[in-house]
């Protein structure tokens, strides 16, 4: 289905900022659908209409407080003069026509109140109210007042003040009619209360009977109604009575030829929401503090073992230590990573940098120069993924300069090079390390390899990361034939 932005564009001449004044509308409509218990419809005129005899429906709302007229959607159609001869005469004459209109579609009479949307002076569109006729039953004190307000709104779209130029963005959590209604006259007194209203005010701490009252010798903060009196624009604020308690209220002037009249007062009861808030917000702190007091240990665990091998006279054992600290120090860098952001989802390229940092300072040396490149972007991974890739990373690099370039190989005239590259498309994670060195020895293949740091890394990208590892012979760049280690790792379920 079309946007508004998009149906407009194409089949209207309407310029941007009357389509934006339509967004605007639409965007907070169902506020209005809500009032008038019916369903609301946007006509604005097509390209070859002439005196707005061909219009385009450019949006549809049903309300939530009563039964939906219409079951199908109608965005998107085209109708002529003769189809909706109430919708032309309200665009032409920029006045609101009331009267009933046979829908071919349903076969029936609809009762249709034609609203004009003015946008600078001049009507953009006209906004139609559509029910079925009733016959016989008298409407309730809040249907009465609901119908009203609505009468109001009408009156303001009419004259090119609603919807408000200013009029801040609703959430997901901006309360709807049904949360609670409380009216206030021109005075800021309180006129009528609904029952989900008054439900509303009990639970701030306002227990009497509300109506002739202002919200001040209710004993309740107004500054949400003299703020939006006094700028003639919606306000919301929330308003607490404890910790447990916590009532979203949005004030919405009425304007009568740009003063303000009343206001229509919006409240919703979100304790609930604002509860599981301060848990998700508790339990992310708990578990961004576990993973920095793990990277803590390992960081531990890794100053142990490095005076644990300094007690060792084996050069072997040396080494297994320090390949040892290496990769504790990787997983390290991961829960670090984790300890800073929120969830556990993280930037893979904020490891990957100081991973190979970490390499380049604990490997390379003036006499052995080997310099490191990091491109392209993995974007953000889970810790599932991220803590084993990382792990994979760092012993590729470290065979890299333990195989690539060994000790006796002469780097002075041609120094190595090493480039990891990585891209994510959102289902495939493809990692590539690439250096320029001796290459694999003859007859290498990867399944027969005995060592420990490739025998870590088929363990873990083939059974942790269930993906696919090969190894190549370079481009030759350089002399050297070099080495080309591919990585590709499925992302997509993960995620």
């Amino acid at each position: 289905m079309a946007s508004l932005n998009e149906l407009a564009r194409f089949h209207t001449p309407l310029d941007g900022r009357a389509v934006s004044h339509l967004q605007r509308l639409v965007a907070g409509w169902g506020l209005l659908a809500d009032f008038c218990f019916a369903d609301l419809l946007l006509f604005a005129p097509t390209n070859d209409a002439t005196d707005g005899e061909r219009f385009v429906i450019l949006g549809q709302v049903r309300p939530s407080t009563s039964q939906t007229v219409y079951r199908a959607d109608w965005i998107g159609t085209i109708t002529t003069e003769e189809e909706r001869p109430l919708v032309s005469r309200a665009y032409r004459l920029g006045e609101i026509i009331e009267g009933e209109n046979t829908i071919a579609a349903l076969k029936e009479r609809v009762r249709v109140l034609c609203i004009p949307v003015r946008c600078r002076g001049e009507v953009v569109g006209v906004l139609t109210r559509e029910s079925t006729p009733s016959f016989g039953r008298q409407p309730g004190e809040l249907e009465r007042t609901y119908v009203e307000v609505f009468n109001r709104f009408a009156r303001m779209i009419v004259s090119g003040t609603y919807p408000f130029d200013a009029q801040d963005a609703e959430t997901e959590e901006a309360p709807r009619v049904g949360d609670g209604v409380i009216l206030i006259d021109a005075s800021g007194r309180v006129e009528y209360t609904s029952p989900n209203g008054v439900s509303a005010l009990h639970r701030i701490g306002s227990h009497g009977n509300a109506e002739g009252l202002s919200f001040a010798e209710l004993g309740l903060d107004d500054s949400v109604i003299r703020t939006a009196y006094s700028i003639a624009a919606p306000v919301t604020e929330e308003v607490e009575r404890g910790p447990e308690v916590t009532v979203l209220v949005r004030c919405i002037p009425l304007l009568d030829h740009g003063a303000v009249s009343g206001a229509v007062v919006l409240t919703r009861d979100i304790s609930e929401l604002r509860r599981r808030d301060r848990l998700l917000l508790s339990k992310d702190a708990t578990i961004r503090e576990i993973h920095h007091r793990v990277k803590n240990n390992l960081q531990t665990i890794s100053s142990l073992l490095r005076l644990q091998g300094r007690r060792f006279s084996s050069p072997e054992a040396k080494v297994a230590i320090e390949e040892s600290v290496r990769r504790i120090r990787s997983i390290a860098l991961v829960h670090e990573t984790l300890s800073r952001g929120a969830g556990d989802d993280v930037a893979f390229i904020e490891i990957v940098r100081p991973l190979v940092r970490m390499v380049e300072e604990g490997m390379s040396s003036p006499d052995h120069p080997v310099t490191f490149k990091v491109e392209g972007d993995a974007g953000v991974l889970p810790a599932t993924v991220a803590t084993p890739l990382s792990v994979v990373l760092n012993e590729l690099l470290q065979n890299a300069i333990d195989h690539a370039f060994p000790a006796d190989l002469d780097l002075q005239a041609t120094p190595g090079s090493v480039v990891v590259h990585l891209d994510n498309d959102g289902e495939r994670l493809r990692a590539t390390v690439v250096d320029d060195g001796v290459g694999l020895p003859d007859g290498f293949a990867l399944e027969d390899a005995t060592g420990l740091g490739l025998s870590i890394v088929r363990t873990l990208v083939e059974s942790e990361l269930t993906g696919g590892i090969t190894l190549a012979l370079g481009s030759g760049e350089g002399g050297r034939p070099g080495t080309e280690v591919r990585l590709d790792v499925p992302v997509a379920a993960r995620e």
